[in-house]
């Protein structure tokens, strides 16, 4: 009898539990006076229900690596500098490898030992030159560019990921694909040109110097001192549109947006936007040295390759505090400040296929697959009370609880309902039943033998809840390899499909018993069973 009382009010908990958490899902109990105090805001909707964006991304890995090795270049001239070894700025000539020439030929056991100690270059070829010069060509190991690729891809996937967080998109789906892709499902939103944008956006900062004694007429047509570039300074125009003028900057950044620790849009005394940025401790240190050794010179703000302004530095600035002015928009400053916060991402991303779902297609298949759902529920419904009787009154109650805890623990867990997790649920309608067949047919055979109503149940229970375990968790394993290797629909078939096993099992083995102990517990031990 306490063991009795004991199992009912833990079901009785998990059902109410499961009942609040599903309650706001329900059209008109969200924005009630109910919903305020119930746990949760309901399930997410997948993409192929709600509507919103589908995206393939591919990461150009040529550019990511030939900016690796760019770096680990500046590294090992640095490094080769700390020990008085000297050498020419590093050029990259491919994916592979750098070439570097070595100003002094009788420091050459030095450099090559700074190459073994700092670098992972391996030296395939060096050259004598004229005037005692040496050049090197130097490699990185396959083991290293495969590295480099994980990292970058990584990299991108969260760089990506705080991006759309910006946006406020519940359960946004993001997953690395083979070929350096990466797959982008955002349910919900609606502005696809505006998502591109801010998804799509190098967002590469640096800030350089300008040369302004050089002649822009020759450096228009190519011929540029050494360490100097030809860059486009945008002036944005009435109509919204940028206009362009050339201007010359030392190649070398002086500082990076890798410094930046935070971003905001502000407006000036003429309620223009721009981006007030905010650097980190070193990057800090870094802007006030540089103010301090440049003041009254021009200093470029270059993002991805456009130069957005070029302030004079009229005094020192410290405090660690930047802006990016350029007669912005709003929006614009709002989606610059977004993807500066994020970080900028390791290797330009292209767009390789992009569809919109709308929502009135999704709300079609919701109401498709509720109807599908509801059919086949009356169905199996109507056939386990008239083949079963008793037994199967108390299968339907506790398949109705089944779909109510199914629903509530996709609110609960934060999953995402797709139209292949609605068609999850409706397998579950009859693997759910199916259990509660096992368990009936062991009862009807107890009968058979001879036992009471409440002996046949005890025994019916105890021989099918190993089988109906063994066969719900094999189901379990390929839920979960359909989980980890699944895209976005189909890991969602995965969640309703594994959370339909699981309450499957406590209804109909947990819950179900206690209806029918609780129909026996004052009965006779020869009264008659309908099962």
């Amino acid at each position: 009898m306490q063991s009795l009382r004991l199992r009912a009010i833990i079901a009785l908990f998990v059902v109410l539990l499961g009942l609040a958490f599903m309650l706001p899902s329900l059209p008109g109990v969200k924005d009630s006076s109910l919903g305020k105090v119930l746990p949760g805001n309901g399930i997410n909707l997948g993409l192929d229900l709600k509507g919103g964006i589908y995206l393939t991304l591919g990461v150009d890995m040529k550019t990511a690596m030939d900016n690796n090795l760019a770096r680990l270049g500046d590294d090992l001239k640095a490094s080769a500098r700390e020990q008085d070894v000297y050498i020419l700025r590093p050029t990259v000539l491919n994916e592979n490898a750098i070439e570097v020439t070595l100003i002094k030929s009788e420091q050459k056991d030095a450099f090559e030992g700074v190459i073994k100690d700092y670098t992972p270059f391996t030296i395939e070829q060096s050259t004598p030159l004229d005037g005692d010069k040496v050049k090197y060509v130097l490699s990185v190991p396959p083991k290293y560019r495969t590295e480099v690729e994980k990292l970058t891809m990584d990299q991108a996937i969260k760089t990506i990921r705080n991006r759309i967080d910006q946006f406020g998109v519940a359960e946004p789906e993001i997953r690395k694909q083979q070929d350096n892709r990466i797959q982008v499902q955002l349910p919900g939103l609606a502005d696809p040109e505006r998502a591109i944008r801010i998804i799509g956006q190098t967002a590469h900062l640096e800030f350089k110097m300008v040369d302004d004694s050089a002649d822009l007429k020759k450096a228009q047509q190519g011929i540029l001192s050494p360490g100097r570039e030809l860059a486009d300074l945008l002036h944005r125009q009435a109509n919204g549109t940028y206009a362009k003028s050339p201007i010359v900057l030392k190649k070398d950044a002086v500082l990076t947006g890798e410094y930046v620790s935070d971003a905001q849009v502000r407006l000036d005394q003429w309620n223009n936007a721009y981006v007030a940025l905010t650097f980190n401790a070193r990057g800090a240190k870094i802007f006030t040295d540089l103010t301090a050794d440049n003041v009254n010179k021009r200093m470029a703000i270059v993002l991805d390759g456009q130069v957005y302004s070029a302030p004079v530095i009229r005094e020192r600035i410290a405090g660690g505090k930047a802006s990016i002015t350029g007669n912005f928009t709003r929006e614009e400053a709002r989606d610059l400040a977004v993807v500066l916060r994020a970080g900028s991402l390791p290797a330009p991303v292209t767009i390789l296929e992009q569809r919109s779902v709308g929502p009135s297609l999704g709300q079609e298949s919701i109401n498709s697959g509720i109807m599908s759902a509801m059919v086949g529920m009356a169905l199996v419904l109507l056939c386990m009370v008239v083949y079963y009787g008793f037994g199967g009154v108390v299968a339907d109650i506790v398949l109705v609880l089944n779909i109510m805890l199914i629903m509530g623990g996709l609110a609960a867990f934060g999953a995402t309902l797709t139209l292949p997790g609605i068609a999850g649920i409706i397998l579950t309608i009859g693997m759910a039943v199916d259990a509660n067949v096992i368990i009936y047919e062991r009862i009807r055979e107890e009968l058979r033998r001879g036992l009471s109503p409440k002996q046949s149940v005890a025994e019916g229970y105890g021989r099918a809840t190993l089988t109906i375990l063994d066969a719900n968790v094999t189901t379990v394993i390929a839920a979960i390899i359909l989980y980890q290797f699944g895209t976005g629909p189909i890991r969602g078939f995965a969640v309703t499909l594994t959370l339909g096993i699981i309450t499957s099992m406590f209804t109909a083995i947990f819950v179900s018993r206690i209806l029918f102990d609780l129909y026996l517990k004052n009965r006779a031990d020869n009264a008659k069973l309908s099962v």
